[in-house]
């Protein structure tokens, strides 16, 4: 929910807005992350001191909750971090202050009561609510106090998350631990007179998911707190770990938590650790997987040698599962949770149970329940998690009752499969969504890097806010691993509130955490290094690369690619060099190592891809390809032992030690290595042989370059050398509009020319020229087209031109967007793979008709071609997420009638032995075609229309055959007389 600010009532609205906007104005601010900001370095009247010399003494009564107390003692803590000022914590007003910071939950804290009885503080704006919070300054609060900061939770974590508001606008990041992040210092800190709410959060369970955790987090846990006592090899997943995450959570207004689960038992490993997750106000739950908290290990180190691995199927095993289920509830019930429901094969891997067990297990799971925690089993939260197979039971009529709230999970790589319905949205236990940003399986595992960008997580959890799925939201973080705290905290922050974060200001979201976390000087640069580095590794995983990804042959992709990525590491080893020393450790960790490793990683594979390209041209230097894949493979080595062994002083050591180059099937290799690229070595004969290989072309002996006006400004020929001994070479031309930058030297392995054409020597229509290249004894004619079409009677803007037989168009460059009602297309910045994406947007459930009730995008294009076109969108890779919909919209030309183009059908199975899913989720799109036909050449107007929601348009080539193949598509095409910035351009 949105801050609102109320008047202290002894302050005259006209005097607080002077002394805020004095405040804003005339004194320095302390960050606030998309909220109102409240904290100052500089005094304003009525204004609270909080540390000016000395710091506030705390007060927090002695009988509010545990958890505040201790959070309170982490305020202290910050406080000090920030002003070298050291907090006195009090649990009653003394006579060494006049001022004080006063603490409490209301209904909870005699203190806070006090101060409602005694009309010194209104709580009616939280009372009852979840998790709500608000800050005031109060004068005069009570006898012995001229003024008071206090900080009111309508609950435990209300309370807790109030205080964590003020450490994080004082200075210090949720990520002073995780993330090395620094502390802000200031001398002084004051706080606005005004009130300050926030809450109630608007996904009432915000949580996260450790998982796959082995090698990297495990091994660092282990080389951290050792082994759990008793169980050698057993990482120490305990208190010490624990309490850390705890913390984070809380200062990111999370409180859910399924605990690493591996190898490992949350209960068992350390008996403190429910305990204090109680203490601190984390709700513990357990995975998708293992029902009951209980976890998979507590079975097989408990049971499995005498009953084998758990399988309901064995109908005499149920006995000792219900008892297991029933043990887990009574340890664990004097603790906050939420009941994990069914039951999944052992370690989520084996037969599925089926339909019917599942409905009966979910029986005597709730009848358990009910004996031991309280017969009116609706007041127990409990969700059912429809992960992979048991959805399936789900769509085929099993229902579990109203209460248990229904965790629809996305299909592991952050497309969700499922919203609820408008009947389903009445549900009294509602739904929830389960999302990942690290997944352990087909076709691919991902686990190594952030490769979540923040447009489309937002696009994926905003429909499910829309559609109602705002009970639980958890996230698979993996391993913690670094470089994904990031779009961590925008899910959380997101979950908190989900209107704050829209379409129109992820930029914003992303600058003011660069902000926050190293200052304003260098914020909108790391900004665009952020959402630059997660729209590159979005267009394809890292671990899926490959040496055949991007193109070598058609718009220079792949080296467009490459040099794109170098260019952004550059800038990240620019701002790294111009940071202050306390800010490097944070910013290595955040951005310069995740942009330096994927920068070389995309450049290995693209020294791969040339290696085998050489080696088939004969090209000597196909073994230097080869050596520079080794050395690139090696840097790669090197990165990971910087980090885990020189970075922040060792204190990662682990954290990169999961493997991504080398796999083979989906399961990671055991560690990096090149086995799955296949170099090729070549025998490089004495004597020089001169080949010429032309762009786009796979053969080495000359060929045919084509050229249009509006088209690839420059294209190249390689004259090259398959032996070892230099030979030189000259490059004539037969025709005087052909112009080259290089005509003659000394070829000793690769000499790039290259081509373009002076248009005002040419003739309009077709111009036939030749070039010649001479060297090591031979010549090689290369034959060159240049196309020199009338040129179009408009050209204004936004009409693209047709080059080389296709027109290709980012889809926000549109010339006209028409909304229709409430449904409309909206642009979702960063998204995709080159630019932004055209968003479907539509209130739930909505269904448009073209030329009724449908948005239009129109794009206005200059055609020389005619006939039948086919028109080839990229979209985002979204599923139908309403039951029994498919995904579709509408391609017209003109006044056409407009054709129906269905993205993904109904059903459509979201698994990896449906090749068209596999496609989709390794591509991060759908890339669909529709068939029109072209009258005449001349100005016509392609026009989208949207059908369903939630449609992502990211890119469209009008194609008479001319477009070649890549896997960004062809960079954008001439737009009247200026060509586009948004992607890999022509040259």
């Amino acid at each position: 929910m949105p801050d609102t600010i109320t008047c202290n009532a002894c302050l005259r609205p006209l005097r607080l807005l002077a002394s805020l906007l004095l405040a804003v104005t005339s004194a320095n601010t302390v960050l606030a992350l998309g909220e109102s900001n409240y904290v100052f370095t500089a005094a304003t009247r009525g204004s609270f001191t909080l540390v000016d010399g000395r710091a506030a003494p705390i007060i927090v009564d002695t009988n509010d909750f545990a958890g505040v107390l201790r959070a309170a003692g982490d305020l202290r803590k910050d406080v000090e971090r920030v002003t070298g000022a050291r907090a006195q914590i009090l649990h009653r007003a003394g006579p060494e202050s006049r001022t004080a910071v006063i603490i409490g939950t209301a209904g909870k804290s005699p203190l806070i009561d006090t101060l409602v009885r005694d009309g010194k503080i209104d709580v009616s704006d939280i009372a009852g609510k979840w998790e709500a919070f608000f800050l005031q300054v109060v004068p005069q609060p009570m006898a012995g106090l001229d003024n008071a900061l206090v900080i009111c939770g309508s609950d435990k974590r209300g309370t807790i998350y109030g205080i964590y508001d003020l450490c994080e606008k004082i200075g210090v990041s949720p990520w002073h631990f995780w993330g090395d992040s620094p502390v802000a210092r200031h001398g002084k800190l004051f706080i606005s007179p005004g009130k300050f709410v926030q809450g109630p959060p608007s996904v009432k369970y915000r949580g996260i998911f450790i998982n796959d955790e082995a090698p990297a987090l495990t091994e660092w846990v282990r080389a951290q707190y050792g082994d759990v006592p008793g169980r050698r090899g057993v990482a120490n997943y305990g208190r010490g770990f624990y309490t850390n995450i705890f913390e984070v959570m809380l200062r990111l207004r999370a409180n859910y938590l399924w605990p690493a689960m591996w190898n490992n038992a949350f209960n068992e490993d350390d008996p403190e650790n429910p305990r204090l997750a109680d203490e601190y106000g984390i709700v513990m739950g357990t995975s998708h997987q293992e029902p009951m908290l209980r976890a998979q290990q507590e079975w097989d180190r408990g049971f499995r040698q005498q009953h084998g691995l758990w399988d309901y199927n064995k109908t005499n095993q149920r006995p000792a599962l219900h008892d297991f289920w029933r043990a887990g509830i009574r340890r664990n019930k004097a603790f906050e949770s939420i009941i994990t429901l069914g039951l999944r094969a052992e370690n989520d891997s084996g037969a599925p149970v089926g339909r019917e067990l599942t409905e009966e297990i979910i029986s005597i799971q709730r009848r358990i329940l009910a004996e031991e925690l309280t017969a009116d089993v609706t007041k127990i939260p409990q969700m059912w998690c429809l992960y992979k197979e048991v959805q399936a039971y789900y769509e085929e009529g099993l229902r579990v009752p109203d209460d248990v709230t229904l965790l629809w999970a996305e299909d592991n790589w952050g497309n969700i499969r499922r919203l609820p319905t408008a009947n389903e949205r009445g549900r009294s236990g509602g739904a929830g969504i389960y999302y990942h940003f690290d997944y352990h399986g087909g076709p691919r595992s991902y686990q190594w890097i952030n490769t979540s960008p923040i447009p489309k997580i937002w696009d994926q959890m905003s429909l499910a806010a829309q559609y109602g799925a705002d009970r639980i939201w958890i996230v698979n973080v993996g391993h913690f691993n670094k470089g994904s705290e990031f779009p961590l905290e925008f899910f959380l922050r997101l979950a908190w509130n989900t209107s704050r974060w829209t379409h129109e200001n992820l930029d914003e979201f992303t600058r003011l955490w660069a902000e926050r976390e190293f200052g304003k000087e260098h914020a909108v640069e790391i900004a665009d290094l952020i959402a630059t580095y997660t729209r590159f590794n979005g267009r394809r995983k890292p671990e899926l690369l490959e040496p055949e990804t991007y193109s070598l042959l058609n718009y220079r992709e792949f080296e467009s690619v490459v040099a794109e990525y170098q260019a952004l590491s550059d800038r990240a080893e620019k701002v790294f060099n111009q940071l202050e020393p306390r800010y490097r450790d944070a910013f290595y960790g955040f951005v310069l190592y995740p942009v330096k490793a994927c920068a070389g990683l995309n450049a290995m594979y693209f020294a791969a891809g040339r290696n085998a390209l050489h080696a088939r041209q004969g090209r000597a230097s196909a073994n230097d390809s080869a050596a520079e894949t080794r050395k690139l493979f090696a840097t790669q080595t090197n990165l990971v032992h910087h980090f885990n062994h020189i970075y922040a002083g060792g204190r990662w050591n682990h954290f990169m030690d999961q493997a991504y180059i080398g796999y083979t099937s989906w399961n990671p290799p055991r560690q990096n290595n090149l086995n799955a690229i296949k170099l090729a070595e070549v025998t490089v004969p004495d004597a020089a042989r001169m080949g010429v290989a032309v762009e786009g072309s796979m053969d080495a002996a000359g060929g045919t370059l084509k050229f249009h006006r509006h088209g690839q400004a420059s294209r190249y020929v390689e004259v090259f050398n398959g032996g070892k001994t230099p030979f030189e070479f000259s490059a004539d031309v037969r025709a005087p509009w052909i112009v080259l930058d290089d005509q003659r030297g000394t070829v000793e392995k690769d000499r790039r020319i290259e081509l373009r054409i002076d248009w005002n020597k040419t003739v309009q229509g077709e111009n036939s020229g030749v070039l010649v290249v001479h060297g090591a004894g031979t010549n090689f004619v290369v034959n060159i087209r240049a196309v020199n079409p009338a040129q179009p009677a408009s050209e204004t803007a936004d009409l693209f031109i047709e080059a080389d037989g296709f027109v290709s168009i980012e889809a926000e460059h549109f010339s006209r967007n028409t909304d229709a009602g409430t449904n409309r297309w909206i642009r979702v910045s960063n998204y995709g793979h080159t630019l932004s994406g055209m968003r479907a947007d539509a209130p739930p459930g909505a269904l448009a008709t073209p030329g009724k009730d449908s948005p239009c995008l129109e794009y206005r294009m200059h055609l020389s071609s005619s006939g039948e076109v086919e028109v080839e969108s990229i979209v985002g890779p979204t599923l139908g997420f309403i039951p029994g919909r498919p995904i579709r919209y509408a391609v017209s030309f003109d006044d056409q009638a407009p054709r129906e183009v269905t993205i993904v059908p109904a059903p459509f199975e979201g698994h990896y032995t449906n090749p068209r899913w596999s496609d989709s989720v390794r591509n991060n799109c759908h890339k669909v075609k529709s068939k029109h036909l072209i009258q005449s050449p001349g100005e016509h107007t392609l026009k989208i229309w949207m059908i369903d929601p939630a449609v992502v348009l990211q890119k469209h080539i009008v194609n008479f055959g001319g477009a070649l193949p890549s896997y960004l598509g062809p960079p954008e095409s001439l737009r009247g007389s200026v060509r586009s910035q948004a992607s890999s351009q022509f040259p």
